[in-house]
């Protein structure tokens, strides 16, 4: 497919409670053209501080609950060429976005961001937490046929128009009250990275350096998230072998040396 050197850019934020972050991260963003925030119903003001501090952004209420829903709604509001995922929280670096997008300017389909480069680094990684991703990147690698270095980081970006091929759930879609569909929750970030190797899209990792959260606690849980992750990456190759597609060892195309 015919894609542009100079791609529009859309950047999607998911947000819950995270206004105090916002008012240092969304100064920093570069001039891109169009920012989405996707609010999971915060009740610390998020929306408000958003449009004070950026009134250019544009705003919206996730349908459903979970990351997931938060993204997909996103996804489906982008306008821009290519799609950046970047979090509220600060950890993500703004100044690291031009060089997702030149990885998928050069080619890549998806640029998928690491910590585990050479370049890249993190301020709150712990010990045990890397040594559960370098499992987890291993029996991924081994049943997808990739080459990921950093299973367990959500800073991404792609095409706009691999959209369709990550068979997300409808965002427009109703569940009962208080229940969420798969792919709507935290499993999400690896549920994307799955499924663009599903699909024989062609990868590039971009060094990325991950800072610590400004204000607030992290959600994170060692053991809880690790075990999320492990049932997601089995779910979604079982998910693969029934869609009867060939093994996407075969098929996945890892871009030739990651980007530098």
């Amino acid at each position: 497919m015919t894609r542009c050197t100079d791609p529009k850019i859309s950047i999607v934020i998911p947000a819950r409670n995270e206004a105090r972050n916002l008012e240092v991260v969304l100064p920093e963003l570069p001039a891109v053209n169009q920012i989405v925030l996707v609010d999971g119903q915060s009740v610390d003001g998020t929306v408000r501080v958003a449009r004070e501090v950026l009134p250019s952004i544009e705003t919206m209420t996730q349908t459903r609950l979970g990351k997931g829903n938060a993204l997909a709604c996103g996804f489906a509001a982008a306008r821009g060429d290519v799609v950046v995922m970047f979090d509220a929280d600060g950890s993500a670096d703004p100044a690291e976005i031009p060089e997702f997008v030149r990885a998928l300017v050069r080619g890549a389909d998806f640029a998928k961001g690491t910590r585990f480069h050479p370049d890249g680094g993190s301020a709150d990684i712990t010990a045990l937490r890397r040594a559960g991703n370098a499992a987890l990147n291993g029996l991924t690698n081994l049943l997808f046929g990739t080459e990921f270095s950093d299973l367990c980081y959500g800073y991404n970006a792609f095409w706009r128009d691999i959209v369709p091929l990550l068979e997300l759930p409808d965002p427009r879609k109703a569940v009962p009250s208080g229940t969420t569909l798969w792919g709507d929750g935290f499993e999400i970030e690896t549920v994307l990275n799955c499924r663009v190797a599903a699909a024989g899209l062609k990868i590039a990792e971009v060094p990325s350096v991950e800072r610590r959260r400004i204000f607030g606690e992290t959600n994170l849980r060692t053991f809880a998230d690790g075990a999320r992750v492990l049932r997601t990456i089995l779910t979604e190759h079982a998910r693969c072998l029934a869609a009867r597609r060939p093994h996407p060892g075969l098929t996945a195309r890892f871009a030739a040396g990651r980007a530098a």
